[in-house]
């Protein structure tokens, strides 16, 4: 029969989870973008051997209780329990628990007697308003269920309690050794890690000595709800323990890991057994103590669904009851994001307990093809999966590709590793160009909305853009990260972060600290384990923003502005730099690095970035410590192998950062503290063109005027930029794209304008970054483009003629009516990028590239030339950029233009423009 957690308890958060709808990400495409027919979900099928108890996680029993008194639902019709009978279940959250299944045993088998329904048939829906059970029993059965609930509830009450005792047993003495010359702790790490478990451990204690006696004299008009109502409010003590959880999680395991004596401490604690249990003692490790304070706030939440359902509504009780149910529900939904969601598992026939640690979609590099997995690491197993094709009618399932046991996975060396055939790269260009197409789409989408357009026209839009998406997806990872099976066959994804490869490869090198073992699955165990991916995976949709809900956040369009002052907590000197991630359209990409801080434990970089941020809603700072040493090259990709030190992430509040002011912000990782500030602009304020107030400088001035000043044909600043480049940066991988420091660039910038004797020398010793970026900022700073507003609209129509006679006249005649020192300005920068582009296999930069970074430079509007009304941040930039980048790398592909060559040229048609 089935465990006692599941009667009459309501199908909530891991209904869920099985049966969510899906969007376009799951329901009709596979792994690799292929249409799929919808599938229904099947109501009343459950995966065999999937532990299903809503004791495992709050996730799993807290969920919105919308019926008016906060008491929850019943079960759904065709979901009963029926289907689960048989399974051989587990609780996965209480591995080391069978003394407490033992306590709660017999009332199973009472239960058990009065279980009417056949297996496999879902049992009727019972109020928990109702004076008894089914609403036929009499008040006095429904009393004596009472009493076997709570004696039940009793039982493992006191198995807590010694649990907590068992955690708490080792603090004493380390605390008194804390103060010694040879400390195993300090104090810090102490309060850290036995973080609030005194002061649960008392409520605890109080409470079970309170009910203890009513339960032993019992009798009909007992009571007992102020107690479960006291114990309720309460709860904010099991707040602060869960918000400190994960800290002192990774506290313990640091310890642990430096300290012997530690490790030996919190790998065997003794738990004292139940008065009636044949054992005395069990040995549990502190991790496996640690979680029960977050497990047993769902066990007494589910203890009060019982009792209310064998609570007569006219007993003294009852509002007591449904108040403390009341809190606890409200409670358990306030920390549900906050507490691991991967607390569940599945058990194998053998009668093991598998949880899932992890689980996401990566790009596998397989047969020489792009294929999206989805991959889930077990607390033994790594295991990789693809969406199955279902037919009309069946819910979805995983296909298992292959697993590698975690004791037979390896992370070869740079060196060690075999190599692997080319990975095709897909150019830059066409993932830009692709973000162009999603933008312009999602602008329609926008514009059908707000003309409240026929449905299925925005769902073939969002169909289309989907299809984008996943190409994007699919296309633009290229970091490798290789898995190894001692036995067999290596395995090779690619991902779009170094943050993502670290965090894979730390959590299973965490699980590989244990004592595990290899193994080989049954076709019918992995047929078992592959069945449960689907139930008890976290992430459930693959990450595009078509994915999206229309109320969820589109994410901040603009730039982010990033100062990195500081990083402090490093045990050792090293090399030292910083590298900025932003999410953009469903995966992250490094936007920005700092200059290598040399030999320093407290790198002080002080460094300004602007990052352009595309729907971004989190930004990552990750530390690296530099290597220099050549034989650490990874053949996957040629590049040697920084050591990351430590990474973090923040969300982007709007609020917080959508302000004039910087915005002050500390990241800690693994010990370390990188400060920071930030400010964002939107795009729409970034895209202005302001003209200088004072004309004596050279940035927002105009072009002619400074020419004119300079007795020369192009400007100084540019000549002398082009310079410094070609002479130390053609080579630089990302010249121009690479973000230089914005603190460099404005003393650049602030020498320029004051023509300082002094820039000479400044420029040579100068990052070479600093000095393409203020090239950039001086063409973005004029008060109209360099191609004029006048001439704006011509270049725009002209790009976009068919007929290639037509659109060379076109193209050659509006660089003729360009004024001269335009003209000539923009021939020089055309012959320098064309230089560089020649350096593509170096550098990384491609005309396409180019033409990116600076058509919307030259060619965008000023704003009183820009007329247009914008619904979307995105449509700023969605279809004018795409033009204005194919305006430019025109002229990139075009033969070498001469300037008098070009004025010598007879007009083929009217010269009025």
């Amino acid at each position: 029969m089935e465990p006692l957690s599941h009667r009459g308890l309501p199908r909530l958060s891991w209904i869920d989870t099985l049966y969510s709808n899906f969007n376009y990400g799951a329901d009709e495409y596979d792994a690799e973008g292929n249409e799929e027919p919808k599938a229904l979900p099947e109501g009343s099928e459950t995966m065999p051997y999937i532990d299903e108890s809503p004791t495992m996680s709050p996730q799993l029993s807290a969920r919105g209780q919308e019926s008016g008194d906060g008491v929850s639902p019943t079960p759904t019709d065709g979901l009963g329990t029926g289907s689960l009978v048989g399974s051989p279940v587990r609780p996965a959250a209480r591995p080391a628990m069978e003394e407490e299944e033992e306590a709660i045993g017999y009332l199973d088998k009472v239960l058990e007697d009065e279980d009417d329904s056949e297996p496999g048939t879902p049992t009727s829906p019972v109020s928990p308003f109702s004076p008894g059970d089914k609403g036929e029993r009499d008040a006095g059965k429904g009393l004596e269920m009472r009493k076997l609930v709570l004696s039940g509830f009793l039982a493992s009450e006191e198995i807590y309690i010694n649990q907590l005792e068992a955690l708490l047993l080792p603090m004493k003495p380390l605390k008194a050794t804390a103060t010694t010359s040879q400390p195993v702790l300090t104090l810090q790490q102490i309060e850290t890690i036995f973080y609030k478990i005194q002061d649960i451990y008392e409520i605890h204690k109080e409470f079970y000595d309170s009910l203890c006696p009513k339960v032993q004299q019992w009798d009909s008009n007992v009571t007992m709800g102020h107690l479960f109502q006291k114990l309720a409010s309460q709860l904010g003590v099991y707040k602060a323990f869960v918000d400190n959880y994960k800290i002192a999680l990774e506290t313990a395991e640091k310890c642990s890991q430096s300290n012997y004596q530690f490790q030996k401490i919190s790998e065997e604690l003794k738990v004292k057994g139940p008065k009636d249990s044949k054992e005395s003692h069990t040995s549990v490790t502190m991790e496996a103590l640690l979680y029960k304070p977050i497990d047993r706030v769902t066990r007494s939440t589910l203890v009060l669904h019982d009792l209310l359902k064998h609570t007569p509504a006219d007993h003294p009780d009852y509002p007591l009851l449904q108040d403390a149910l009341r809190i606890s529900q409200n409670f358990l939904s306030s920390i549900n994001e906050d507490i691991d969601p991967r607390r569940t598992a599945v058990t194998t026939p053998k009668g093991e307990t598998r949880q899932l640690v992890k689980d996401g979609f990566l790009v596998e590099l397989s047969e020489g093809s792009r294929k999206l997995r989805h991959v889930f690491l077990f607390t033994d197993v790594l295991l990789c999966a693809k969406l199955k094709k279902t037919a009309v009618g069946k819910h979805q399932q995983y296909d298992c590709k292959w697993y590698v046991p975690l004791a037979d996975l390896v992370f070869p060396s740079p060196e060690e590793s075999e190599h692997c055939p080319q990975v095709h790269v897909i150019p830059d260009h066409e993932l830009e160009d692709m973000k162009m197409k999603i933008s312009a789409i999602k602008s329609e989408v926008q514009k059908e909305k707000a003309n409240k357009g026929q449905s299925r026209a925005i769902e073939r839009l969002k169909k289309k853009m989907f299809e984008n998406e996943f190409w994007l997806l699919l296309n633009s990872p290229a970091i490798p990260f290789r898995i190894h099976n001692r036995n067999g066959k290596s395995y090779l994804f690619l991902l779009s972060s170094d943050y993502e490869r670290s965090e894979w490869r730390e959590a299973i090198q965490r699980l590989q600290k244990k004592d595990l073992q290899a193994f080989v699955l049954s076709s019918v165990e992995l047929q078992v384990l592959t069945g449960s991916c689907f139930k008890l995976r976290t992430v459930h949709n693959i990450p595009v923003t078509s994915n999206k809900d229309d109320d969820e956040s589109p994410g901040l369009y603009g730039f982010l502005h990033v100062i990195v002052h500081s990083a402090k907590g490093f045990k050792q000197s090293a090399n030292l730099y910083c590298t900025l991630e932003v999410d953009s359209f469903g995966y992250f990409v490094s936007k920005a690095k700092t200059r290598v801080f040399r030999d320093t434990t407290e790198p002080q970089w002080n460094e300004e970035f602007e990052i352009e941020l595309e729907g971004s809603q989190s930004l990552r700072i990750l530390c690296y410590e530099k290597c220099y040493d050549k034989t650490k090259l990874n053949k996957d990709n040629n590049e040697i192998v920084d050591k990351i030190m430590g990474k973090g992430q923040i969300q982007l509040d709007p609020q917080a950062v959508q302000t004039k002011n910087w915005h002050m912000d500390v990241i800690e990782m693994n010990g370390i503290k990188v400060e920071f500030s930030m400010k964002f602009t939107s795009r729409d304020m970034s895209l202005k063109r302001t003209p200088s107030k004072k004309q004596t400088g050279v940035f927002g001035v105009k072009i002619s005027v400074v020419t004119k000043r300079e007795r020369s044909k192009v400007p100084y600043i540019v000549r002398q930029c082009i310079e410094e480049v070609e002479k130390r940066g053609i080579e630089e991988v990302g010249i121009y794209r690479i973000s230089g420091v914005a603190t460099d660039i404005q003393a650049l910038k602030a020498v320029f304008d004051a023509n300082n004797k002094d820039i000479l020398v400044m420029l040579s010793d100068m990052d070479i970054n600093a000095i393409a970026g203020t090239l950039k900022l001086y063409f973005r700073e004029l008060p109209e483009p360099l191609l004029t507003d006048r001439l704006y609209p011509a270049f725009m129509e002209g790009i976009a003629l068919s007929d290639p006679a037509a659109k060379e006249n076109c193209m050659m005649h509006l660089l003729r009516s360009l004024p001269d020192p335009n003209l000539i300005t923009f021939l020089f920068l055309l012959e320098h990028l064309k230089r560089v582009a020649e350096k593509e296999p170096i550098n990384k930069m491609s005309l396409h590239n180019l033409a990116t970074v600076f058509g919307p430079t030259l060619l965008r509007p000023s704003e009183g030339e820009s007329k247009v009304h914008l619904t979307l941040a995105s449509d700023i930039w969605s279809h004018d950029v795409m033009a204005q980048v194919q305006v430019l790398l025109y002229y990139l592909q075009h033969p070498p233009i001469s300037f008098t060559e070009l004025k010598r040229n007879t007009l083929y048609f009217s010269t009025d423009v």
